[in-house]
């Protein structure tokens, strides 16, 4: 009996003894760092490497392309190309009129516009009254003045120095159209604008 007793025991003991080492132990306690809240580290991105990317041939620049065209330093091919750019415009005028129209008008506005700008600026102005054919000789001087005084006086209220121009009749003595018909007439009834230093 005795040794069921101890044979009892020893497997009580060995039942007890995986029970003990296997005793649950409580968990750790931990407390949360900056580090474990902070957000995850996200590289930066690579740096560029090989050629740029060209802008495509139809690609739109939106930086304007100034041209600087330079005038010409012979006056008279100056007064050719301000009057073929439309820099310099004459004044037309109806028959037996001084009077400045709204396209007449136009044209000073252009001008004075050009010869207060800083290029325009170098140069004096002569304003020569001329009339078509049709009237006297005197009557055509007289109104060719009064129609190179009136496009002076406009370019002066555009804000032109008055110093810087000087007028002329010639009346129907240069005509710029030869003809005799109302087309020619019409180019020869002007207050024409030359530019002079």
């Amino acid at each position: 009996m005795k040794k069921t007793f101890v044979a009892a025991l020893v497997m009580i003991a060995v039942a007890l003894v995986p029970a003990c080492k296997t005793r649950k132990q409580p968990p750790p306690v931990t407390t949360a760092t900056v580090a474990d809240t902070a957000p995850p580290y996200i590289p930066p991105p690579p740096e560029p490497t090989g050629t740029p990317v060209e802008a495509p041939d139809d690609f739109v620049r939106t930086d304007p392309q100034v041209r600087e065209e330079i005038l010409p330093s012979d006056i008279e091919e100056l007064n050719r190309e301000v009057q073929r750019r439309g820099l310099v415009r004459d004044a037309f005028f109806n028959y037996d009129e001084s009077t400045l129209d709204e396209a007449a008008q136009s044209a000073l506005n252009a001008s004075a516009t050009w010869l207060k700008s800083a290029e325009g600026a170098a140069y004096k102005l002569l304003l020569e009254g001329h009339c078509d054919e049709r009237g006297t000789e005197q009557y055509n001087l007289a109104l060719g003045d009064r129609r190179a005084n009136i496009a002076r006086d406009y370019l002066v209220t555009l804000g032109v120095d008055a110093s810087r121009i000087r007028t002329v009749s010639y009346g129907e003595e240069r005509p710029f159209e030869e003809g005799h018909d109302d087309a020619a007439w019409a180019q020869n009834r002007r207050a024409h604008l030359v530019l002079v230093r």
